[in-house]
């Protein structure tokens, strides 16, 4: 797509995003949606409360872009999919969602961009494929991110550095990394890295091309494996292709190999709540998955 440059040629225009005003969620389908039924407003119990029901009831999923269909960044999008279509996401639209109820809630909120380092050595440079939230709160700056799936935090951290911070599961720590925030949790006693950031504000520009690469590129765990996370109680819920595993606290986790494409389905709809979208190609890719 381009304009016409001054000399009459066509002058090709890079990607952009137009500044304008977000329209607004409907707050009353997402509090539906994440069964929160106590009164809301810009308070710490409110967030905390908010986060845990999101991450309890909407599951992280990634069938669009295994689907290889497009992600949808608008809210209204988001809305429709997540709110009214059954369906889950990954940490854009997990978090945008988020971000647009908090806001119309009253809080001050914006988001950040990370380097995921979940399972790589803390030296890894990766590209800034996650996304969380930053919520500014009487004084004080807490983090939120109910997008990472299988170590997605259930609380609201405290812009801290070296200390433990209890949640409903794990325990979280923030630590520094040079000029950057790593985000830890504790798994199995062992202080694991998830993603390190800095505090900068991305442009909306830098989210849709980070979720462009994530959707699409060949190589993108999220075009090449079936995954999805929900919280169930005090157990994280995980599906890698056939593979479907319950973690609790303090137990060995327990994996189950499933079947078939048909066990999939089943326990996507039964265990991770999910209303599966309709697509020609859905039985057969679930049938071709890897034991």
């Amino acid at each position: 797509m381009g304009r016409r440059g001054p000399d009459g040629d066509t002058v090709m225009c890079p990607i952009t995003t137009a500044t304008r005003v977000l329209p607004p969620i409907d707050l009353d389908a997402y509090l539906r949606r994440i069964d929160y039924r106590a009164t809301v407003a810009p308070d710490l119990p409110t967030l905390r409360g908010l986060v845990a029901a999101h991450a309890a009831t909407i599951p992280f999923e990634n069938l669009t872009p295994w689907l290889g269909l497009p992600v949808d960044l608008e809210l209204s999008a988001i809305e429709r999919k997540v709110l009214h279509d059954g369906r889950g996401g990954y940490c854009f639209e997990q978090n945008l969602l988020l971000q647009a109820a908090l806001r119309a809630i009253g809080f001050e909120v914006s988001a950040l961009i990370a380097r995921v380092l979940w399972r790589q050595t803390d030296d890894t440079m990766t590209a800034q494929t996650h996304m969380l939230l930053r919520v500014d709160l009487d004084g004080d700056t807490r983090l939120v991110d109910v997008g990472f799936g299988s170590q997605t935090l259930t609380g609201a951290l405290r812009l801290q550095a070296d200390i433990e911070q209890p949640t409903p599961l794990e325990p979280f720590r923030l630590v520094r990394m040079d000029s950057d925030w790593c985000m830890q949790s504790r798994v199995h006693g062992v202080w694991r890295p998830l993603y390190r950031f800095d505090l900068h504000t991305p442009h909306p520009i830098d989210l849709v091309v980070a979720n462009h690469y994530v959707s699409t590129y060949p190589g993108s765990r999220f075009t090449t494996h079936l995954v999805a996370a929900r919280i169930e109680g005090d157990r994280r819920l995980t599906l890698l292709d056939r593979e479907f595993t319950v973690r609790r606290l303090g137990n060995e986790p327990e994996h189950h190999s499933l079947r078939d494409g048909g066990e999939v389905r089943r326990v996507l709809e039964e265990r991770f709540g999910l209303r599966l979208p309709e697509h020609a190609d859905l039985g057969r890719r679930l049938d071709e998955l890897p034991g």
